[in-house]
C-alpha cells in the first residue's frame, strides 16, 4: 500500500509539468498552425479572382476553423470554393458566410462615422469594384488615422460614377461628429448628423450646393455645432444699411432675421455675416430677442445692438430725441426672460439733412423719414390714399423740426408721377427730390423725366430716373394695319347714357390699342365718340343728361392718373355754346300733347358729348404711352349714319 501511495504522489507531482508543457505547445504551436491554414486558404482565395480583378472570397483562420466570407458570382462558384477549403489539411470545419451576388434595387450604400477615428461601410457595393479597391480610393483624401471597416455586400445595379459619389459622401463625414450617416441611394445623396464646428458647418452648406455630376442632394438633417459664447449683433451703417454678425441658431432663424433686416433697412443693403451655431441658454425666447433687437435698431441713425453674455446692449446715434426714451422703454418692457439689460450709450445729433422716402411696391406703399408735425402727416396721407387705394399704406414717419418750406406741397406735386410707376421710390433730401423706378410704358417714363423738374415748387429741384420695364416691340407696317383692323372690328365700346366716364370693360381694349401703337410708331389713329340711342317713349330722362356737361380740363402730364386704372369723370358735361344751351333748354319744354301722341320727339344728349367722350379716350391712351401724334379725336360726320358706340380708324 505504501508503494501504491508513493506512485500516486509521483503522478500528482508531474501533473503541473504536463500542464505547462501543453500550454507551451498551444501558445507557440497554434499560431503557427493558424498561419499554415491561412496560407493554404489564401491560395484558394487567389483562385476566385479573374485576371486583373480582386478575389471575391475572404477567409479568416480561427484555430483549426476557417471563416469564409464574400459574394460569389454564382452558386457553383461558391460551392467549389467551399469544397477546396474543406480539403485543406488540418481544417476542422469551414464556416460559410458566402452570399451570391444579387441585383439591388434601390441600390443603397451607407457610410457611418461609428467612432471618431472609424467609418463603417454597409449596404451594397458595386460588384465591379473590389473591397480593397474601394477602400484605397476612399482613403486617398482621409487622414491616416481614420480606419475604414467595410461590411458592404457586392451587388449589381450600382448607379454610374458610384466611386465619385462615395468619395463625396465620406469626405462630408470628416466634418460631422460621431454617429453621422451618409447614404448613397441610387443617384440621391442624404446626410444626417451634427457638425463638429462652425467652419465645418459652413463648408457643408457650400458642399451641398455642389453635388457630384449626375447626383442630387436629398434629405439633409445637419445640426449646427454648439458654441459656448453665443452672441449676435445688428449694426446700422451711416448709409442706413444693416450688417448682421455673430451666430444664428438655425437656417430657419436666419431667414426670419433677414426678413426683419430687410424691413428695418428701408430699401438699403443688408450684409449677412452670420454663422450658424447653437448655444442660446435653455428657456430663452430666441425669436422674441431677435424681434427686440431689430425694433431697437429701427430707432438708430447709426450704431449697434449687441447680445452677448446674456445681456442686450445698444450704442450709437439715436434717430431723434424721442427715440432715446423709446429705446429705453423697449429694453425695459420687452426684454425676454433670461436676458439682462446691458449698457445703453446713445447720442442725439441734430438732423444734418431732412429726409423722407415714399417707396411703392407691389402691394404696399411705405413712408419713412421725418415730417414737421401731425398736420403735415395727415395732409400727406390724405394725398396718398386716393391714388393708392388698392395698396396698403405703411406710415413709419417721425416728427422733427427743421423741415424745408414746401415739403408737403412738393410731395403732393410729385405724387401723380409715382402713382404711374409699376414700382418706385420718391426720396426727399432737404430741398432735393428724386424719383426712381420702373414704368410700364416707355413714353410715360420719358414724360415723367421731362416734366417733374418743371412742376416743383419754387426753391426745389427734382430729378427723375425712370426706366421702362419692357423694351418696345416693333412690327412691320402691314402687320400693324392688319392687327388694327382686327382689333378695331371686334370690341364695342359704349358709354353710359349721358356720361363720359370710362367703363371697366374699356381698359383691356384701350391698353391693347396702346400696346399696338407703341409697337407700330407709324400708326395714325382717329377716335370718334358716339351719341346716345333715343330713349323709349315716356322713359324717364337720365339725371346726367339734364346737367350741363363741362369741358374737359386742360391735360397736364403731372395730373395724369396711372395707366390701367379707372379715372373718375363727371357724369355730366357742360355745353360750351350759348346757342347749344338754348337748344338744350328748348328740348326740355313740353311738346304739344296731340303731336306727342302722334309723333313722339326723340330726346338727344348735348351735341358735344361725342367729342367729350373721344377726348377722354385720347387722354387715357396718352397716359398708356401713345405718342401725341398717333391719336386724334374727331367729330362724327354730319352725313354719316348715327353710331351708338366708339369707333377707331386709321388716317
Amino acid at each position: 500500500m505504501q508503494h501504491l501511495g508513493r506512485h500516486r504522489a509521483g503522478w500528482l507531482l508531474g501533473l503541473p509539468a504536463l500542464v505547462l508543457l501543453w500550454g507551451a505547445t498551444v501558445h507557440w504551436g497554434e499560431p503557427r498552425f493558424e498561419n499554415s491554414l491561412a496560407a493554404a486558404a489564401d491560395r484558394v482565395v487567389e483562385t476566385t479572382g479573374a485576371i486583373g480583378s480582386e478575389p471575391w472570397l475572404r477567409v479568416e483562420a480561427r484555430g483549426r476553423d476557417l471563416i469564409a466570407k464574400g459574394e460569389a458570382p454564382a452558386a457553383d462558384m461558391r460551392d467549389s470554393a467551399l469544397e477546396r477549403l474543406t480539403e485543406i489539411s488540418g481544417v476542422r470545419r469551414v464556416v460559410s458566410g458566402i452570399g451570391i451576388v444579387q441585383e439591388a434595387s434601390p441600390f443603397a450604400w451607407t457610410a457611418t462615422r461609428a467612432e471618431q477615428d472609424r467609418i463603417a461601410l454597409t449596404g451594397s457595393r458595386p460588384v465591379e469594384i473590389g473591397r480593397a479597391s474601394l477602400a484605397g480610393s476612399l482613403k486617398a483624401d482621409l487622414p491616416d488615422t481614420l480606419i475604414l471597416t467595410d461590411e458592404a455586400k457586392a451587388a449589381r445595379g450600382a448607379p454610374p460614377d458610384f466611386l465619385a459619389a462615395a468619395s463625396y459622401a465620406v469626405a462630408r463625414l470628416r466634418q460631422l461628429a460621431r454617429g453621422a450617416v451618409a447614404t448613397v441611394k441610387d443617384t440621391t445623396l442624404s446626410f444626417e448628423g451634427e457638425a463638429v464646428g462652425v467652419a465645418e458647418y459652413d463648408a457643408l452648406r457650400t458642399a451641398f450646393a455642389n453635388p457630384p455630376q449626375g447626383y442630387s442632394i436629398g434629405h439633409v438633417d445637419i445640426l449646427p455645432p454648439v458654441v459656448s459664447d453665443f452672441r449676435f449683433a445688428v449694426e446700422r451703417a451711416s448709409a442706413g444699411g444693416l450688417v448682421l454678425t455673430g451666430y444664428v441658431s438655425s437656417e430657419a432663424e436666419r431667414v426670419r432675421m433677414r426678413d426683419l433686416a430687410a424691413d428695418t433697412a428701408n430699401g438699403t443693403f443688408v450684409d449677412d455675416r452670420l454663422q450658424t451655431a447653437r448655444g442660446l441658454p435653455a428657456g430663452l425666447d430666441g425669436p422674441a430677442l431677435i424681434r427686440l433687437a431689430f425694433a431697437v435698431t429701427a430707432l438708430l441713425q447709426e450704431g449697434a445692438v449687441r447680445f452677448e453674455t446674456d445681456a442686450l446692449s445698444v450704442s450709437g446715434n439715436a434717430l431723434d430725441a424721442q427715440a432715446v426714451g423709446e429705446i429705453e422703454a423697449l429694453i425695459r418692457d420687452q426684454r425676454p426672460t433670461g436676458v439682462t439689460a446691458g449698457r445703453v450709450s446713445l447720442h442725439v445729433l441734430p438732423l444734418t439733412s431732412y429726409r423722407l422716402t415714399i417707396r411703392r411696391e407691389a402691394e404696399s406703399v411705405t413712408i419713412t423719414g421725418h415730417l414737421p408735425d401731425v398736420a403735415a402727416r395727415e395732409r400727406l396721407l390724405a394725398a396718398l390714399r386716393p391714388r393708392f387705394f388698392r395698396e396698403r399704406i405703411v406710415d413709419k414717419t417721425r416728427l422733427a423740426q427743421g423741415a424745408p418750406d414746401g415739403l408737403v406741397r412738393a410731395l403732393e406735386v410729385a405724387m401723380p408721377s409715382l402713382a404711374t410707376l409699376a414700382s418706385g421710390e420718391l426720396a426727399v433730401n432737404n430741398r432735393n427730390l428724386g424719383l426712381t423706378g420702373e414704368s410700364l410704358y416707355t413714353e410715360s417714363a420719358r414724360r415723367i423725366a421731362a416734366t417733374l423738374p418743371q412742376i416743383m415748387p419754387s426753391g426745389w429741384t427734382a430729378q427723375a430716373n425712370v426706366q421702362a420695364r419692357n423694351p418696345t416691340e416693333h412690327r412691320a407696317a402691314e402687320t400693324c394695319r392688319s392687327q388694327f383692323a382686327s382689333d378695331a372690328a371686334t370690341p364695342r365700346l359704349r358709354f353710359e347714357p349721358g356720361s363720359s366716364a370710362l367703363r371697366p370693360e374699356f381698359y383691356p381694349v384701350l391698353d391693347d390699342l396702346a400696346a399696338l401703337a407703341k409697337a407700330c410708331p407709324d400708326l395714325r389713329i382717329t377716335v370718334t365718340g358716339h351719341v346716345d340711342p333715343a330713349p323709349p317713349p315716356n322713359a324717364p330722362k337720365p339725371a346726367a343728361a339734364e346737367a350741363k356737361p363741362p369741358e374737359p380740363a386742360p391735360m397736364t402730364n403731372a395730373a395724369l392718373p396711372p395707366a390701367g386704372k379707372a379715372k373718375e369723370q363727371p357724369k355730366s358735361a357742360k355745353n360750351p355754346g350759348k346757342d347749344q344751351a338754348k337748344t338744350a333748354g328748348k328740348s326740355t319744354k313740353p311738346a304739344n300733347a296731340a303731336k306727342s301722341e302722334d309723333q313722339p320727339k326723340d330726346e338727344e344728349p348735348p351735341p358735344d358729348l361725342p367729342r367729350l367722350r373721344a377726348l377722354v379716350i385720347v387722354e387715357y391712351l396718352l397716359q398708356a404711352g401713345m405718342a401725341p401724334d398717333q391719336i386724334t379725336a374727331v367729330a362724327p360726320e354730319p352725313t354719316a349714319a348715327r353710331r351708338f358706340d366708339v369707333s377707331f380708324a386709321l388716317r
